[in-house]
């Protein structure tokens, strides 16, 4: 570039402007790496990072928990870091080089400052988070964690503006809400009222959360990690599902999940089996998560169980796709659903039900109208709730009750719980 760039010697004082610079864009390659990986974790990876007790991935989950933090951070970072840069190397450019004319000094300090902040600031560090994000978001999760709280004054100014220029902007839009929604639904005419209860329950689906649908944790059907292949072939026989949670010690512990067409192939073998190979890894989610997100979950990721875990990881019970998709079209039985695991016939008027039986699903059994307790069954949904709804009082065994012509006994209980009820058909009116 003779004649047209003079250069004016190197000093001291820039080789100290050089160095911070190099530092800013290492700061920058960071930052900009560490935004690739955190956005671009997948559930699985985010179940990776949760099963490693380490400072760091404790330290990611916290960053994730609040994402539109983490994000603000990442920008105010970035560009402080690259506003840093331009400014050290203008300086380094005016003390070094002497340009003959505006023209050339212009190009060559945006040729040469966007090349390094593209190639080495950004480029570069999101290939590489690209390829292994998981590890990437690992190394820098403790820094990240403190320089959140460094510039939480700039982040929550930016996530403030942010969310009131989005009001601002969906203002007076032709938005529906859920209430305006239910109001349509009520005020339909539908051709059937179950046509009607469908309609309600898909307005309503994405304000339901997990807890509300999952089987309870003292339902759940499991099989312990030590038992042997015909112990577990018997759990399966005795149950019917077609997948069964697998734990250590207690149902806080759960390791897997088993699925009976694994078996399948080894059905012929010996109780030394080791059936344990065969377990696939679980899936957890929290109590209040929505049932929507979650169908969205079960979709990307190909599973059909979840486990259910409070916020300090306790098994709180079991939520399956059945159970979502009945949360809208109602129950979905199939032969083993109203058996005798539910109930058993002992006479031709008299029945031994199940506490946890649904009250829909006895009413089924006894042939009534399905309305027939619904003056009597308050918020209950089982018959164990209905005997509850009608004594106003805790049960014991023996305590009796009658509505509509049906006398209910408390045959059995397990602990405060009713474990059985027989059912007395005497007079139905």
């Amino acid at each position: 570039m003779e004649g047209l760039v003079t250069y004016l010697g190197w000093s001291p004082h820039l080789w100290g402007l050089l160095v911070a610079a190099v530092v800013c864009l290492v700061v920058s390659a960071q930052v900009s790496a560490s935004e690739v990986a955190y956005f671009s974790l997948t559930a699985a990876d985010i179940r990776a990072i949760r099963e490693r007790n380490t400072l760091s991935a404790e330290c990611a989950l916290k960053l994730l928990s609040k994402s539109d933090l983490l994000l603000a951070t990442i920008l105010v970072v970035n560009n402080l870091v690259n506003i840093c840069i331009v400014i050290l190397m203008n300086m380094i450019i005016d003390d070094a080089l002497d340009f003959d004319s505006a023209t050339t000094d212009f190009l060559f300090r945006s040729v040469i400052v966007t090349f390094l902040l593209l190639l080495f600031g950004e480029i570069l560090p999101k290939v590489f988070a690209q390829w292994d994000n998981v590890r990437v978001a690992l190394a820098f999760a403790q820094p990240l964690s403190w320089v959140r709280w460094l510039v939480y004054p700039l982040s929550y100014i930016l996530i403030r503006t942010s969310r009131r220029i989005g009001k601002i902007a969906s203002h007076g839009a032709d938005d529906i809400s859920i209430e305006d929604l239910a109001d349509a639904v009520d005020m339909t005419t539908a051709s059937s009222g179950e046509e009607k209860r469908m309609l309600s329950e898909i307005v309503n689906f994405a304000n339901r959360e997990v807890d509300e649908i999952m089987r309870p944790r003292m339902d759940i059907k499991s099989v312990e990690l030590t038992m042997t292949f015909g112990e577990v072939k018997r759990v399966i026989m005795e149950t019917g599902y077609s997948r069964l949670p697998v734990y250590s010690e207690d149902l806080d512990h759960i390791k897997g999940t088993l699925f009976v067409k694994d078996l399948l192939a080894h059905i012929d073998e010996g109780d030394d089996f080791g059936w344990q190979r065969l377990i696939r890894d679980p899936y957890f989610v929290p109590q209040h998560k929505k049932i929507n997100a979650l169908l969205e979950d079960f979709q990307s990721d190909k599973v059909h169980m979840a486990i259910v875990v409070d916020e300090y990881g306790a098994t709180q019970g079991l939520v399956s796709l059945e159970d979502i998709l009945e949360e809208v079209v109602g129950e979905i039985t199939d032969e083993s659903d109203i058996d005798e695991s539910l109930y058993r016939q002992l006479n031709e008027n008299t029945y031994l039900f199940d506490g946890k039986t649904h009250i829909v699903d006895m009413v089924r059994v006894l042939h009534f109208e399905d309305d027939t307790f619904d003056d009597v069954q308050g918020r209950a949904e089982t018959v164990a709730g209905l005997m509850l709804e009608i004594n106003r009082d805790l049960l014991k065994k023996g305590d009796e009750v009658e509505a509509h012509g049906v006398r209910f006994i408390v045959h059995s209980m397990n602990g405060h719980r009713v474990d059985k009820i027989k059912v007395i058909v005497s007079g139905h009116e």
